[in-house]
């Protein structure tokens, strides 16, 4: 087996065409077929190292798990509601989504979105849905909105 790294712009470059085909095939509609993509890593990498069933300390420990993988260089949100407001700084991925937009595509799939989503949806046992993501400033802002608790079934 071969251990050799990857450079990072062969693997964005990857990723560009996918996202570009998708998106070409698809549509708008390529968004609600890759909310799951980074679920193995989140499943190994992420979720043994997030304790609390807390937004406060969920989204911490995951930035932490980011950083320390050298995903994004941080992870910061703040909350109103049912709306939770996340800024990326430094993703390794943000290349990907600037070229999407040099291309006129609206980015429609962010990793660490999915992340935020799958971390949230587990702990919280809630839906979350991520509704827009803006390449701003440098760093990638997303809008979730979190929903209400899932219905039990007595």
């Amino acid at each position: 087996m071969n251990n050799k790294t990857l450079p990072l712009n062969y693997a964005n470059g990857l990723m560009l065409e996918l996202e570009k085909a998708f998106y070409d095939e698809r549509g708008k509609g390529a968004r609600f077929r890759t909310t799951t993509v980074g679920r193995s890593y989140f499943r190994e990498h992420c979720l043994p190292r997030i304790a609390s069933s807390e937004i406060s300390g969920i989204l911490p420990a995951l930035e932490k798990a980011l950083c320390e993988d050298g995903i994004v260089a941080s992870l910061t949100y703040s909350q109103e509601e049912r709306l939770l407001r996340v800024r990326v700084d430094g993703c390794v991925h943000r290349p990907v989504e600037e070229a999407m937009v040099a291309h006129g595509v609206e980015p429609f799939t962010c990793i660490p979105a999915n992340l935020v989503v799958l971390a949230l949806e587990e702990k919280l046992d809630r839906p979350v849905e991520l509704a827009e993501i803006k390449v701003e400033d440098g760093a990638c802002a997303l809008l979730l909105a979190v929903f209400d608790h899932r219905p039990t079934l007595a």
